[in-house]
């Protein structure tokens, strides 16, 4: 990191992927290597425009290219749609806690997200797939409105399928088409009538807030303990660095003390899912 919080480092736009009609990748250069752990955050910088925070969505392994998955949501998001190569933009960070993957080994691995939600489960997964022998199997549930909408198409269709023996994905979307040969569905029925070694297990969990609260609820209830789901809180962040408070649940700071929490840690905050 930076010893000055608030100064980026440098990135060259190298591509814009196109990956549904709201969300795209933007792949850059540092200046420098950029060293990150899955699940922490970044603060991306479009200068004359303004900020926003984001999970990187590429692989922790890789620090000379960045890859950073965004939803046109604002005036920042809509900026970032519109890159080119060449532009520059700025990354500071990483800021928060990662994903604790020492808790993770020797574990069955379930990833459950929906929408933008699976660009920090991206950059998991691809960790955790570099380091297989660890785990006891990694199952990546994914899911999206529509066919159209599903992210990292390639990957996901191509090659993650094949990727590693001990790895299962299971895919749905809430409306098929013609064409759609997977399950339809809402995300959290990509668990229904699996086996699951609940004591030796642990889940993540990332995407939109109803979402999560209802695969939380699913999880519990198949027999995972509170401890075992983890949750990335990535909203409402402005500075990354706790001082505008505006990420707040309850007493927790989600810049500092997440955007990686336990179930356990949130479930007496009021409205965690909010």
């Amino acid at each position: 990191m930076n010893d000055n919080p608030y100064q980026p480092v440098r990135c060259v736009v190298e591509d814009l992927i196109r990956e549904s009609p709201t969300i795209a990748t933007v792949r850059l250069k540092p200046d420098v290597p950029f060293p990150f752990q899955a699940g922490q955050f970044v603060m991306m910088t479009v200068p004359g425009v303004g900020e926003a925070p984001f999970t990187p969505s590429s692989s922790p392994s890789v620090r000379e290219r960045l890859e950073v998955t965004v939803m046109r949501a604002g005036r920042v998001t809509a900026r970032i749609h519109r890159l080119a190569p060449g532009d520059i933009v700025g990354i500071r960070g990483p800021y928060g806690k990662p994903y604790p993957l020492e808790r993770f080994r020797d574990a069955h691995i379930f990833l459950v997200g929906g929408g933008v939600g699976l660009a920090p489960l991206r950059s998991l997964f691809l960790r955790l797939v570099e380091t297989a022998d660890a785990y006891q199997s990694i199952t990546f549930c994914l899911g999206a409105r529509t066919p159209q909408d599903i992210i990292y198409k390639d990957q996901v269709f191509r090659q993650w399928q094949q990727i590693c023996e001990k790895v299962c994905l299971r895919i749905t979307v809430d409306r098929k088409d013609d064409g759609w040969k997977y399950q339809e569905g809402v995300v959290t029925t990509t668990l229904d009538h699996i086996q699951v070694d609940a004591a030796h297990s642990v889940a993540v969990v990332c995407g939109p807030p109803v979402m999560m609260k209802f695969t939380t609820l699913k999880l519990l209830d198949i027999g995972f303990s509170p401890g075992n789901i983890y949750l990335s809180m990535e909203r409402k962040m402005y500075c990354g660095v706790g001082q505008c408070r505006h990420c707040l649940i309850g007493t927790k700071c989600v810049c500092q003390d997440g955007p990686v929490f336990t179930f356990e840690e949130l479930r007496d905050t009021r409205n965690p899912f909010i």
